[in-house]
């Protein structure tokens, strides 16, 4: 059975805010436990040419709330991207799953084929709907939500893979039998 464009999306969008989420409270407890000015994991970053954490944050959400609003056919809706402790940035995680849960997958199915244009002060780029999403959004969503989480680790905040990945079904195992030789 072929997937949908609504199941290709959003529901791996919503799961990897989901755990950004858990990364970002980690990351707020860390500075708490560890007498560090959460601030200045806010502003890290792993390059000085490299984005904060907290643009990291900002660009996963608006990848994240443009994917489910271009695909529906509307417009995305703007956040102001001022947040800069980790209280804002977890309510910008929460206003993007909100605004996402909203998108219903009748108004995203069938959508492969919807020219998306998206304008940038130097080019202006049209994709298929299904480009836009196998091409600029998957790629993008996921190099940022692994720059945050990579900033954060590089910080000394306690996380791992589980946490990347979320508490999402898990493969289950087989036993394997092994057959006794004679």
């Amino acid at each position: 059975m072929p997937i949908s464009m609504y199941q290709a999306s959003l529901p791996p969008l919503i799961h990897m805010l989901k755990n950004l989420k858990t990364v970002l409270k980690k990351g707020a407890v860390s500075a708490e436990a560890r007498k560090i000015d959460p601030k200045v994991l806010v502003d890290a970053r792993l390059f000085p040419d490299m984005y904060p954490l907290s643009r990291q944050v900002q660009i996963a959400s608006d990848v994240a709330k443009g994917c489910g609003a271009r695909l529906a056919g509307i417009e995305p809706p703007k956040f102001e991207d001022k947040e800069s402790t980790f209280d804002e940035l977890i309510a910008r995680v929460d206003k993007t799953l909100k605004f996402l849960a909203g998108l219903k997958a009748k108004q995203i199915d069938a959508s492969e084929g919807r020219t998306i244009t998206l304008k940038f002060p130097s080019m202006t780029l049209d994709f298929t709907a299904r480009d836009y999403l196998q091409n600029f959004v998957i790629t993008n969503f996921y190099f940022h939500v692994s720059m945050a989480y990579a900033i954060l680790r590089h910080n000394g905040v306690e996380i791992g893979k589980r946490d990347y990945l979320g508490g999402g079904p898990r493969p289950q195992r087989r036993k394997v039998s092994k057959k006794k030789k004679r």
